[in-house]
């Protein structure tokens, strides 16, 4: 089987962690025996239209079995240039926001295979609507790469980082700037809880494992979520999470011990901060949890979606050598 996978989310200095996850499952597809190429082109408004035209070629001039988009606007771009059959993963924002949300929504019903990376985004968030209840549509989540993310020593994670081991670090994992993640709360809940907050979007992926650890405990205080992985990744880590319940957090965080999973309310967030900034290292029961929601267990899921949309046999993965 030959897949084309089409994307715009690409990393850039700003954001060096963006699109991470995409490539994270492209790898773990090829892992299946899946033959994959990437057709990728930068975000922003102006690059919509050259990338369909070069897609187009694209298509005219090699066959492939599928083709799979990633984020509704490249979704977009796929079904003009002529991608059939064609799959589209939903990431969130794609379908919350006011002005690409509604186009998402008519793109679902051309499509022949209607993706999200959590069930949360079929349904109604914060006053957003969720995908159309198209029929046949499916949850395929990206997952995190857990042979980056694991349970490390904190001390010496603060060491390489250069933070105070005495120090009481909250780690916010989102770009502060995006209003949707409320890094205003967390700001809010540090503050009470005389606590430093560390901030993601400018983390390296690579060395996103380490602030995890470094930190007494990840805070996840979106008002919406398309799937979580921050919140997956630190799990991963062993590494205790507050979440407000969106994406996959309800599942995630479900009856896992030193994890908390409720609407914002300080009181609340600040007591169980608190146990986790007092202890000398706290930590939770979460990797079993996070193998669940793997890239590598993920990809299954996206393999038998492919073979379903296809009718074709089942791709060969390759021989270890």
């Amino acid at each position: 089987m030959r897949v084309l996978v089409v994307t715009n989310l690409e990393p850039d200095e700003s954001a060096p962690q963006r699109g991470r996850w995409v490539r994270d499952q492209i790898d773990e597809v090829r892992r299946l025996g899946v033959e994959v190429d990437v057709f990728a082109f930068p975000p922003g408004r102006r690059e919509y239209l050259p990338a369909t035209r070069r897609l187009r070629g694209l298509l005219r001039r090699s066959s492939f079995d599928l083709v799979h988009a990633h984020y509704g606007l490249a979704g977009w771009c796929a079904l003009l240039a002529g991608a059939r059959p064609l799959v589209v993963t939903f990431h969130g924002t794609d379908v919350r926001h006011e002005v690409v949300g509604p186009l998402s929504h008519r793109l679902a019903w051309r499509i022949d295979l209607v993706a999200a990376v959590s069930a949360a985004l079929f349904a109604p968030e914060d006053g957003r609507p969720g995908l159309p209840p198209v029929p046949g549509s499916a949850v395929l989540p990206c997952g995190p790469d857990l042979g980056r993310f694991g349970p490390r020593d904190r001390g010496r994670a603060r060491s390489e980082l250069g933070l105070d081991q005495a120090g009481r670090y909250l780690l916010f994992p989102a770009d502060p700037s995006r209003p949707a993640k409320r890094h205003d709360l967390a700001a809010r809940l540090a503050a009470c809880c005389e606590a430093d907050l560390l901030t993601g979007g400018s983390i390296e992926p690579d060395r996103m494992p380490l602030w995890m650890n470094a930190a007494d405990a990840v805070l996840v205080t979106s008002d919406y979520e398309g799937f979580g992985l921050a919140a997956v990744e630190a799990l991963a880590c062993d590494v205790p999470v507050l979440s407000t319940p969106v994406g996959v957090a309800p599942y995630a965080l479900a009856d896992v011990e030193g994890c908390l999973c409720a609407p914002f309310d300080l009181g609340a967030w600040e007591e169980a901060a608190r146990r986790h900034l007092d202890a000398p290292d706290p930590r939770v029961a979460g990797a079993a949890r996070a193998q669940t929601l793997s890239a590598a267990r993920m990809a299954e899921r996206v393999v038998a979606a492919y073979l379903a949309v296809t009718g074709g046999p089942p791709p060969t993965p390759p021989t270890e050598r």
